[in-house]
């Protein structure tokens, strides 16, 4: 039995279609996929779904009866829940707290602590979610936090849930855990829409998958009897090398360097506590971790955001501990940042602008004290057409574009720099598969063009690809420093939750 289905969707934002006539249809008890490139409209799509907004045209039809949602309130009430990619929960509260709000059991005019604690253990036990329901979800880690959602939905009797790229921020056994209770749901007949962009992930959990491009439904596949080549094939129109090709790593000469690296919290505990690396030219050194474990801190040190309370820092051989960006971007250094919008972007300057920046003071972009316009927007079209990225010209704001092509900006800019060391943090969150192949293959460039590439990711697939070795961080210490033939997922994931004996 069709559970929901969304029947010629079509959304507007001015001249930019978003959703052309989408179709979709997911069944009662099954885990439906939503893949497509980025800007291919799956998260209109189900923002549409969820009652975020409303369609220009089309219907959403609701066990074969046609419903509309003016509000996610709405679409609750109807028995729909959603896990967003960023957690809407409040980290002050405990878990109880979070999983009832704005669904508290009464008594009286009062909240009944005491039954919504039992409700939640019951839920929790029921579902295999284990939480402590009385701890401060600001003290938990991204995979707990992850569990609090879904069991909100379910406190809601959610019989439709939809998982926005629910996999960004897990280590490979909190996946796993995650599949088994995706799965566990689906069997009690429940339906999960799962959006990603990871295709081991689709077709390791889906039972189909619907695929967008260009904001319309290319297909509907049944995933057992499909592969990855033919999901990319429907994704993109053509043929994607899912595996990252590169020669043996000759390393040279150590370009960057951090040496008992120190950082404190303000309430005084390290964040970064004695790290030492160093990356050589000729190489990809990848840092995996769960989000938290003092990688940002970290990087933030490298590239002069941060200040380390101890500790010493070197790019190209020369000591920039107290430098500013600029300083160490002049001695040789380029970033692509973990926050694309705050730290990585102008949102309200041009994309030529921004593809400018850090290039800006001189030729052929400056003369003089001048800079040249022209040269801005030419530069900036051949970057536009080399990144494949999706605005309407060099003029346009980067702030009207999509998580992924505002991505892409940065990624061009900085990759663009050439500059002896790069530092790339989250390189590929939130691009599509097409994307992603042509970032990894400039990142492998760089590698052999003779630069240090320094690589920060959640995603363990895109480590043990790119990486020639690996270090893996746990509560801001590094506890191993592993060549890539011995880098593999199974150690990797116990070490990234600390168990370091076990990886051994």
């Amino acid at each position: 039995m069709v559970e929901i289905a969304a029947v010629g969707i079509v959304k507007r934002y001015g001249g930019l279609v978003a959703n052309n006539g989408v179709s979709l249809q997911a069944e009662r008890g099954e885990i439906h996929g939503v893949m497509g490139e980025n800007g291919a409209g799956k998260t209109t799509l189900m923002s549409i779904l969820f009652g975020l907004q409303e369609p220009d045209a089309g219907e959403i039809r609701l066990r074969d009866a046609p419903v509309r949602f003016r509000s996610p309130i709405e679409a609750m009430r109807a028995g729909l829940g959603m896990v967003h990619q960023s957690f809407k929960l409040f980290g002050s509260l405990t878990v109880w707290e979070n999983i009832v709000y704005g669904a508290e059991p009464r008594r009286g005019p009062f909240v009944d602590r005491g039954a919504a604690r039992e409700r939640v253990a019951e839920l929790a036990e029921r579902h295999r979610l284990a939480v402590d329901p009385d701890a401060r979800v600001r003290d938990l880690s991204v995979g707990v936090r992850q569990r609090i959602e879904i069991l909100k939905a379910l406190h809601r009797d959610a019989r439709i849930l939809i998982l926005d790229e629910p996999t960004a921020v897990l280590t490979p056994p909190e996946r796993d855990a995650l599949f088994a209770v995706l799965k566990s749901l689906a069997s009690d007949g429940r339906t999960v829409l799962f959006v990603t962009h990871k295709l081991h992930e689709v077709t390791a959990i889906t039972d189909r998958i619907t695929i967008l491009r260009d904001g319309r439904t290319v297909v509907s596949l049944r995933t057992a009897d499909t592969d990855a080549g033919e999901i990319v094939r429907a994704m993109t129109g053509r043929n994607i090398n899912v595996t990252v090709e590169k020669r043996q790593a000759q390393p040279g000469e150590a370009l960057l360097k951090s040496v008992d690296v120190t950082i404190a919290s303000p309430s005084g505990k390290r964040v970064v506590d004695g790290v030492s690396l160093t990356v050589r030219s000729g190489e990809i050194v990848g840092i995996a971790g769960v989000a938290g474990n003092g990688q940002s801190e970290l990087v933030e040190a490298l590239v002069g955001l941060r200040t380390p309370d101890s500790g010493r820092v070197e790019i190209c051989g020369r000591d920039v501990t107290g430098a500013d960006v600029a300083t160490r971007r002049t001695a040789g250094l380029a970033y692509i940042p973990e926050d694309r919008a705050a730290v990585g972007s102008a949102s309200g300057a041009t994309a030529a602008d921004n593809l400018a920046m850090g290039f800006h003071r001189t030729a052929p972009l400056a003369s003089g004290p001048f800079v040249d316009p022209s040269a801005f927007a030419e530069r900036a079209r051949a970057l536009i057409r080399r990144f494949a990225i999706r605005i309407a010209s060099e003029r346009a704001d980067v702030g009207t574009l999509s998580g992924g092509n505002l991505q892409k900006i940065v990624a061009a800019r900085e990759l663009s720099h050439e500059a002896p060391v790069l530092i790339a943090e989250q390189p590929t969150r939130g691009l599509d598969v097409g994307a992603t192949e042509y970032i990894h293959e400039q990142l492998v460039a760089e590698r052999d063009n003779g630069r240090a590439v320094l690589l920060v990711s959640a995603e363990l697939s895109e480590i043990l690809a790119l990486s020639d070795r690996v270090l893996v961080m746990f509560e801001g210490r590094v506890l191993a420093d592993l060549p890539q033939e011995r880098a593999d997922e199974q150690s990797i994931g116990l070490l990234m939750a600390g168990r370091e004996a076990e990886a051994g």
